[in-house]
């Protein structure tokens, strides 16, 4: 699942009253019937854990008109029977209605959180065992990358602390063209405008026409392809894990089932980090502790 893995609210101006009728033709494609839509919305809800309501049925068909046009089909009754017996289909459809929007440094307390509190802690650990970070739904990276940033410092000389300790980052997305974007660590001007200068100066180099994350910050980081709500392969226990911006589009059930197993990954003294309008509910708030905003730090001690 991805951190931004969720129909963007705002997208297509989509709102209550934008649902169409089950013959009513939107633009640029066949009509979306209400029962072609159901049958979308329940793969998006078993597969992502995306609650799909009605209002979004017109940005559910800009999106999936696309796909209809590229394998040729003239109806979505005929999309569906495709989705039915074809799972890579069915996984691409999951990955084109989710939304994959994020920038560098994005919700900055959250990282002068990281550097003030949750640093001095890692530092320390390091020195004795391996330090392991989560990005869970990173999107195309800006996240991960802004982490190892913070990590190095704002120049060669503050990251010293990191030559011969074991500490790396794991990013994971539901959308495999958004993790091999993680894995170029490139972007455009624009993207990496809103890096705070000194870390733009001692950790981003010109590349062509955009620009790259230096090696030292790619090195860090691991990407991988994951499902939120699909088994984890992860054995380890992890000192921060952020994963923002993921769950807003979840039921409370779906909520809670993912921040239980964020929690249980966490170790003691570990932070986890929500997006700015989460929140948590169910048998995390047993374990974990709110200190900060939309910050939480797993009880039992240190990490």
């Amino acid at each position: 699942m991805t951190a931004t893995a969720a129909i963007d609210a705002a997208a297509g101006g989509v709102g209550p009253g934008g649902a169409g009728s089950a013959d009513q033709a939107l633009p640029g494609g066949p009509p979306l019937g209400d029962t072609e839509f159901a049958a979308i919305a329940a793969i998006m809800q078993s597969d992502a854990r995306i609650h799909l309501v009605i209002a979004k049925k017109t940005l559910v068909h800009g999106r999936l008109s696309r796909r209809l046009r590229m394998h040729g089909l003239d109806s979505f009754r005929d999309y569906v029977h495709l989705v039915a017996r074809d799972p890579a289909e069915r996984a691409a459809m999951v990955v084109a209605l989710t939304t994959n929007h994020t920038h560098f440094f994005r919700e900055n307390h959250h990282f002068e959180h990281f550097r003030s509190v949750a640093m001095p802690a890692i530092k320390a650990a390091a020195r004795t065992r391996p330090v392991r970070i989560w990005s869970a739904g990173c999107s195309s990276g800006e996240e991960v990358y802004s982490i190892a940033m913070c990590l190095l410092g704002l120049d060669r000389a503050s990251a010293a602390w990191l030559r011969g300790a074991d500490v790396k980052l794991l990013a994971t997305d539901l959308a495999p063209h958004v993790v091999e974007s993680v894995r170029r660590g490139v972007y455009p001007e624009s993207v990496v405008a809103p890096i705070p200068a000194a870390y733009r100066k001692a950790w981003v180099r010109p590349a062509g026409s955009e620009f790259e994350i230096a090696a030292e910050a790619r090195e860090m980081v691991t990407a991988r392809v994951l499902n939120l709500f699909e088994a984890w392969p992860m054995r380890q226990r992890y000192d921060a894990i952020f994963c923002r911006n993921v769950m807003i589009y979840f039921d409370e059930q779906a909520k809670a089932e993912l921040e239980h197993r964020l929690a249980e990954m966490l170790l003691p003294g570990g932070h986890l980090y929500i997006g700015h309008s989460e929140r948590l509910v169910g048998p995390a708030t047993r374990t974990m502790e709110s200190c900060g905003q939309t910050i939480y730090v797993k009880q039992g001690g240190t990490a």
